[in-house]
């Protein structure tokens, strides 16, 4: 944990001295949005509808084994994820953003499992909904960990044999859907970069105001998709975990964000007593 606390402390003073000129007119800016920018709550959520979205039933037990705890406000570990859903939609609210990526510096971190649990902890605030992308294309772990069949997925979206409507699934949880791969791509940076996958973060960014996209991304050290998608996405929150990344390998992540765009870093994988601990 101090290793996490010294990289992120390093990296934030190397920044300080080149973004103070932007961070104050960004503030600035920023402000002026925020007292103009307002949600249409209730009435926009209304308009949701599944009536073309596949409905799938949860398991309880799979979800348990796969650490997805959100859904169960009696999980105590599900407190956890609804101060990291308070945290993160109070930035996106000062700034006007509604996409996320989450990713981190290497495997095995848990960005997935904290994808789908802030997810659902959006979903249960009645001003929002949310949905939930599997962009790792080449390890796609969404469906997998909620323990849903695809019959269509965003394999085929990608493929031009499906349309969006299509490949959408509502897991059993209002104001939640989840656009999911079914298998690995190849060439998944080259598709991250492409006409159509901006067109599509566009269009579920842009459809329904009161919407959070939250979009799980490969590790940014292993490969360069995350990279090539991040100048399209608004903010991203980066997952480390206990005992996983090295102190380099976390500052050499942190410095591939932009200052303004990193909304900050999950200590992932914690004991009990410090399971509680983000920073920001």
């Amino acid at each position: 944990m101090e290793r996490i606390k010294q990289a992120i402390e390093k990296v934030k003073k190397q920044r300080s001295s080149r973004s103070a000129g932007f961070a104050h007119s960004h503030l600035q800016s920023r402000d002026m949005k925020s007292t103009t920018h307002s949600l249409q709550n209730l009435d926009e959520l209304e308009d949701f509808s599944y009536k073309y979205t596949r409905v799938v039933k949860l398991q309880t037990e799979h979800l348990e084994k796969h650490r997805i705890v959100a859904f169960n406000k009696n999980n105590v570990l599900s407190m956890n994820f609804d101060l990291l859903r308070t945290q993160v939609l109070q930035k996106m609210r000062e700034n006007g953003w509604r996409t996320m990526a989450i990713t981190s510096p290497t495997p095995e971190s848990g960005k997935t499992v904290v994808a789908i649990n802030l997810a659902m902890s959006i979903a249960q605030q009645t001003n929002y909904s949310s949905m939930l992308v599997d962009f790792d294309l080449r390890r796609p772990k969404v469906a997998t960990y909620l323990g849903i069949s695809l019959e269509k997925s965003l394999n085929d979206f990608l493929d031009g044999t499906a349309e969006l409507p299509d490949v959408l699934v509502s897991p059993d949880m209002p104001r939640l859907v989840v656009l999911a791969s079914k298998h690995p791509v190849k060439k998944s940076s080259e598709i991250l970069s492409s006409n159509r996958i901006a067109e599509l973060i566009k269009d579920l960014r842009e459809r329904y105001e009161s919407r959070i996209v939250i979009f799980d991304l490969p590790p940014v050290l292993v490969i360069d998709d995350a990279l090539a998608l991040l100048p399209q996405i608004d903010c991203v929150l980066m997952v480390v975990a206990n005992g996983t990344s090295t102190k380099r390998e976390i500052e050499d992540s942190l410095r591939l964000f932009p200052a303004a765009k990193l909304i900050g870093v999950v200590f992932n994988k914690a004991e009990a007593e410090t399971m509680t601990d983000y920073y920001y």
